[in-house]
């Protein structure tokens, strides 16, 4: 498995290739954007790992730009910033995750297993869920709603496909971190708000029927409600 890593800080990045290369991946390291970008034109990778603020073209531009030309590789962002504004701004780039400096390597190794995991073993199936209007094709990985195709990234897809599998019954948050991100998560996390938010700014918002509710206390559904 290739990971391509961005950070410009030599002292952390030396110790997470080594530490990545320790658990078998192979890594390459570059210390600015338009590196980067290069070599994302020129080699494929398994994964990519874009610290945000670097020199040339910072890690959210980067993320926006690999997701221009693709939409599956995961992304993990790196970033000395906690606050949920900072969050919102790399998922709305198109990172699959986030991590907040200092980490620990072994967290960052977590989440990249978990995101491959996801990654390697779609779930292989010609059906396809249809709520109103909404049409989830399981087997090409397509969203369409009202005939127009709509674009999520792989964390918005496997988040909404629960929610569709669930037949208009609450998933709890706790099942949601489970399932979706493969790690228990802390009651008071908001990363599950900030994604379905995402799912209804891309589902819902230029819709009259809503699709995406919460139930207080019990958690969010997947249902047409006039």
């Amino acid at each position: 498995m290739k990971i391509l890593l961005l950070e410009d800080d030599f002292k952390l990045s030396s110790e997470i290739k080594v530490f990545l290369q320790e658990k078998h991946f192979d890594c390459d390291a570059v210390y600015d954007g338009n590196l980067f970008l290069r070599q994302f034109a020129n080699a494929a990778y398994d994964l990519f790992i874009l610290d945000i603020n670097v020199p040339g073209v910072n890690g959210l531009e980067v993320c926006s730009l690999i997701r221009q030309s693709d939409k599956a590789t995961p992304i993990i962002m790196l970033t000395a910033f906690g606050q949920i504004e900072d969050k919102v701004e790399a998922f709305n780039n198109g990172a699959d995750d986030y991590l907040v400096k200092p980490f620990h390597f072994d967290e960052l190794y977590i989440r990249i297993n978990s995101l491959m995991r996801r990654n390697q073993n779609p779930q292989q199936s010609d059906e396809i869920i249809t709520i109103e209007d909404l049409q989830i094709n399981i087997s090409d990985l397509k969203v369409t709603r009202g005939g127009t195709e709509i674009y999520l990234t792989p964390k918005e897809y496997q988040l909404l496909l629960l929610l569709a599998k669930s037949k208009g019954k609450p998933v709890s948050k706790q099942s949601i971190s489970d399932i979706v991100w493969d790690l228990n998560f802390e009651t008071g996390t908001n990363t599950i708000e900030v994604y379905i938010n995402f799912l209804r700014k891309k589902i819902d918002k230029n819709f009259d029927v809503k699709l995406i509710h919460t139930r207080p206390g019990f958690g969010y559904y997947l249902k047409s409600e006039e």
